[in-house]
């Protein structure tokens, strides 16, 4: 089997992670973490978004509940994604879901947080790709390296790796074979520097998946 030759280099302009908007003349196409303000919204490094305004586009989210949506690094989010947080949900436990005490001209105290149903906190793995006009729901935990198919709605956890699509989103297939998808889980390539991912470019881009496996493998050793 032919290795896959690495030359090192240096990119000839550094990848710059805090930059809003990567590519010059093209308004639509940002980096999520130095153009969110909100404490409780937190975006890894050179993960974009194919629009502008990202907060814009996570609804419901309320300090007084104090959820997180957490991005990895690396990830690919289309125009017209929407993250739904928790403050969209209403007290299901009761006769009635209609929320009285937002109006404040009824006399209805706030529901407890215990009488909510309040799923946590959203989660996206490293090197997801998102796509165009999904919805993901409160409390929501998407694996590394997942791909979830446009206009879908993810009202469940996806597992590393793995294809989803549908309403709700449903299993399509896994994207590797378990041995691959466990070097990977391993290896973590988001987590190198700058100049370690430009020099894996060659494996990560590569389409013949035994190559990549057996050149991950390698480097694990």
């Amino acid at each position: 089997m032919r290795k896959l030759i690495y030359i090192p280099s240096i990119p000839a302009k550094t990848p710059d992670p805090n930059v809003i908007q990567p590519i010059a003349n093209v308004e639509a196409l940002t980096f999520v973490k130095p153009d969110v303000k909100n404490k409780n919204i937190i975006v890894g490094d050179f993960t974009y978004f194919a629009d502008k305004d990202f907060e814009r586009h996570v609804t419901h989210h309320y300090d007084f509940i104090g959820d997180k949506l957490i991005i990895g690094k690396f990830c690919q989010i289309a125009a017209g994604v929407e993250f739904v947080m928790n403050g969209a949900n209403h007290q299901m436990n009761a006769a009635t879901t209609y929320p009285f005490y937002i109006f404040g001209t009824w006399e209805q105290p706030a529901p407890t947080q215990s009488d909510l149903p309040l799923k946590g906190d959203a989660v996206i793995g490293n090197d997801v790709w998102i796509g165009q006009n999904v919805t993901i729901l409160p409390g929501v935990h998407i694996g590394d390296g997942a791909i979830i198919g446009a206009n879908s709605v993810v009202a469940s956890d996806v597992t590393p790796y793995t294809i989803v699509a549908g309403n709700p989103a449903k299993l399509i297939r896994k994207r590797f074979d378990d041995e691959l998808i466990d070097i990977m889980l391993k290896f973590k390539w988001w987590d190198k520097s700058i100049e370690e991912i430009n020099n894996l470019i060659p494996v990560l881009t590569c389409s013949d998946l035994k190559k990549v496996k057996a050149e991950l493998k390698a480097r694990l050793v």
